[in-house]
This record gives C-alpha cells, structure tokens and sequence, in this order.
C-alpha cells in the first residue's frame, strides 16, 4: 500500500469518527513523559485537543518533569502556578488542564497513552524507571529523535519500549522546531502507528491518534513505515550538524546544499540495509524525510552546535552545553552511536559523511578536508 493510499484510508475513517463508533465509551487518558522544548510543546497540543474532545479524552493531562531548582522553587510548582514552563519554553502560555508532575510513576499510573518525548540516551534509564509496571494494553508514541545502537545491531527506539515496557509503540517525527510550534505557526508531522497484534474494537488507532495530535496549525499525516520515519528523525540530526559545520566555515548555500543531498542519500541506504522493510519513499512524501532535514539544517540545535564548532574551534559537547540552557543536540549521540555500528560492520567507507562528521566531532578531521572526505 502506497503511503497516499494509506493515509486516505486514515482520512476516510476520520470523517466517519464519532464516538458510537470506537464500540466503548471508554476515554483515554493520556500522559507526557518529558519536559524540553519539544515535550512540553507536545504536551501542550495533547492537552488542548483532550480538553476539546471530552468524548474521547480524559482532560487532564500529566507531564512528567525532571525535577529543578529556580530561584529556590519547584520547576514543577512554576510550571503548574503559572502554567509556563519557564525554564524550557518561556512565554508560552499552557493549558490548564495540563498538569506537571516529578512522579514518573503517578505520571504513567492509568494512562491509556504514554507519549515518550525525552533526549533519546536518557531512555534507558527511563525505562528502567518504570520496571515493574502492568502496561498490558497501554500504547505509546515515541517522539524521540534517535536509534538504539550498538556494536551488534541497531534497534528502533519504538521497538526499544515495546521490549523493555510491553507497550506497542509508533513514532511521531518531522519538521518540528519546537518554538515555531509552540508559537501555534503552520507545520506538518508525520505519525506512523501500526495496529497491535492484540487490537481490539475501541483501541487507540491511527484515527485516535490524528484527533489527539491534530491541531490547525499542526498537521498530521499517517504514514505505515515506523522505520523510514524514525530513521529520517535520527539521521538527519547528523547531517544538520555537518551542514552547521560548512555555515560556520561560511561556505555558502551551495555547500549546505551538497550536504543535504549527500546526507539524504545516506540517511536511506542507512534505512535499506538495517531495515530493508523501509521505504525510500518516506524520505520523500512525509515531513519526517526531507522536509525535517531541510529544517533542522537550517535552524535547528544541531545546525547552531555545528555552526559554533566550525567558528570557535572549541569541544563539540562544551559547546552543546554552553549554547542549549541544559537542552541536548540529538546529532552528537546519534553521530557516536553510528559510527560504533557502521565501525563494527566495516561499513564506515560506504557512509562518508556520516564517518566525516563523526571524525570531525570526536576525532582529528578538520572541517577544510571534508569535500576531499567526499569526493566520490
């Protein structure tokens, strides 16, 4: 099934949505586990849509947030009395049916849907959190943007949860930066949910998902191909910091340009020969392809991390965390975490750009040699 064919289905079942036919009267709670810009962004579109939609929802709606000192308060207690997370999304006014909790554990407790939107290394740890907990029948949405990647192989971070929690899991990704998005300016996304094998009449579906995701400034298209949207998410994250490093070295559009394409190419022979269900196509039709890419090299924390290496000469992850107020740049981890796999499968030659911009970041590879590192 062609991924327009697809998403007309989901199309079709939304315009026949109402609740007589979800077969339960059931209403799903939903939760956040994280915090950043881009959780507490999320959080926010979820709890507008539950508070909308009492029919199917439960209206509240809990966050789970790290919990933080400001000037001798609780970021929880801030976020909740003033509804504003003023650490990691000032000036954005959340709603009030959105409740931060530091309980990782109450935060999850009865939910129907639990929405993953952490830095994807803190997801072990997370996960080994909420050991222990009955999630039969819980169902997720994974909004991280990286892989689980070892010597011996490479795991989607959906697959990751649904192994260690039990809970089925889709992805949610594409050209999202979190403050254009939080402002309520115009974007598309990109979710991929396949049914469980223990669906039931009434489960949470691709349609409920749309209902709970959608907003008018924040379109959502349906997409079968978990892996072609998670790796699209991951990878372009490496490409967006070699495309800073080029900027920073004030190469020109053209430079950056060059980088896209190399770095889109890769991004789907990545795709093909550890996921060969994927489909070149996503990369392509979904925002979670090329349009991410475009954004994240041209804005994106990845780009600026990129941007300042190329400029000041200084340690990529000193820089990371002098220019992000404690938030990560995904590309730095997923950029390591790669290279250690393709290492290990003697395949580092056939990625030359993502190999560049590992040996850039961490190793001795000035920026200046990287067209030769290129050249085919």
């Amino acid at each position: 099934m062609t991924t327009s064919s697809y998403a007309s289905q989901v199309s079709n079942r939304m315009n026949n949505f109402g609740l007589a036919q979800t077969g339960s009267s059931k209403k799903f709670r939903v939760c956040v586990i994280g915090s950043g810009n881009w959780g507490t962004t999320v959080a926010k579109i979820v709890a507008e849509n539950a508070a909308e939609k009492p029919e199917l929802f439960q209206s509240e709606v809990r966050m789970w947030v790290y919990q933080e000192q400001l000037d001798g308060q609780n970021l929880t207690d801030i976020i909740n009395a003033k509804h504003e997370n003023v650490k990691y999304l000032p000036d954005i006014k959340l709603p009030s049916n959105l409740v931060a909790d530091p309980d990782i554990k109450n935060t999850v407790k009865g939910a129907d849907l639990v929405v993953f939107n952490i830095p994807h290394q803190f997801l072990r740890n997370i996960c080994k959190q909420l050991q222990g907990i009955d999630f039969t029948g819980v169902r997720a949405i994974s909004c991280l943007k990286g892989l689980e990647v070892s010597k011996d192989g490479v795991l989607l971070l959906s697959d990751y949860i649904e192994q260690q929690l039990g809970m089925h899991c889709g992805v949610l990704s594409g050209a999202n930066l979190a403050p254009e998005v939080a402002k309520e300016k115009y974007c598309e996304t990109t979710i991929a949910y396949p049914r469980p094998s223990d669906y039931y009449e009434g489960d949470i579906d691709e349609s409920i998902l749309k209902t709970l995701f959608q907003r008018q400034y924040f379109h959502v298209r349906i997409s079968p191909d978990v892996a072609g949207v998670s790796i699209g998410g991951a990878l372009k994250n490496v490409v967006a910091l070699t495309a800073g490093f080029v900027e920073g070295r004030g190469w020109g559009d053209n430079a950056k340009a060059a980088i896209m394409r190399r770095g889109l190419l890769e991004m789907i022979k990545f795709s093909k020969t550890f996921f060969p269900d994927a489909k070149a196509t996503t990369f392509t039709a979904e925002s979670a392809g090329v349009a991410d890419l475009i954004t994240s090299c041209a804005g994106g924390r990845n780009h600026r991390v990129g941007m300042e290496m190329a400029r000041t000469g200084k340690p990529i992850e000193q820089i990371e965390k002098e220019l992000l107020n404690g938030q990560s740049a995904q590309g730095i981890c997923t950029a390591r975490e790669v290279n250690e796999l393709l290492t290990e499968k003697n395949m580092a030659d056939d990625f030359p750009l993502f190999t560049a911009t590992y040996k850039i970041a961490f190793e001795d590879l000035n920026i200046d040699d990287l067209p030769a590192y290129l050249e085919d």
